[in-house]
């Protein structure tokens, strides 16, 4: 979500990106602006746009600063590793003004090609990846089957905090994150059932 060529400085980049969540929090996707993070960072706009080409790449940097890219841990124990890497998004959904970015910011997503790749390679497939990887070892542990779908399955953790952080149909709590761990946990530890049963 970079452009190319910046002058790294990892102290005015966190700066520029817990400025960009508190604006998020005070005014919300539309009232926040380059200028204001400038301002409140005590940097020149230039400064920012060295960093991020728009805005909107930098929300979503911002945003993926608040998610966490390596959420899953590895502890040997599957449910509670799951529990805490989906948990992350619960937490972020929650003690922030995340899912109420989380509209404004997959329509950008969806309009501009480029933000959308960035933000797959830095956010979505890494968190993915993170958690992939417990789930194979859990397999290989012989603590779920192996025979199993891992793109749904990472899928299947996830949608039901992110669907209801997108449309608001919901509270996004533990307890959803609890039933999702065990909804996914139960089919992975269920033999399928052979044509014929």
């Amino acid at each position: 979500m970079r452009t190319a060529g910046r002058k790294k400085d990892p102290q005015i980049d966190r700066a520029v990106l817990r400025a960009t969540l508190e604006l998020l929090e005070e005014v919300g996707y539309a009232g926040t602006s380059i200028s204001q993070v400038a301002a409140r960072v005590g940097v020149y706009r230039p400064a920012i746009y060295r960093r991020w080409p728009s805005k909107q790449h930098l929300v979503a940097e911002a945003v993926a600063s608040a998610l966490g890219d390596e959420p899953t841990p590895d502890t040997g124990d599957l449910r509670a590793d799951l529990l805490t890497g989906v948990g992350t998004l619960v937490e972020a959904f929650t003690a922030t003004n995340v899912s109420r970015v989380l509209p404004a910011l997959v329509a950008d997503l969806a309009r501009q090609p480029d933000l959308r790749q960035d933000f797959l390679d830095s956010v979505f497939q890494p968190r993915r990846a993170s958690t992939a990887r417990r789930l194979r070892a859990a397999a290989e542990r012989g603590d779920i089957r192996p025979d199993f779908d891992m793109e749904f399955v990472l899928d299947a953790l996830a949608a039901p905090v992110y669907y209801r952080a997108l449309f608001g149909h919901g509270s996004v709590t533990p307890e959803l994150t609890e039933q999702s761990v065990d909804l996914v946990l139960a089919s992975l530890r269920s033999r399928p059932s052979s044509p014929g049963d």
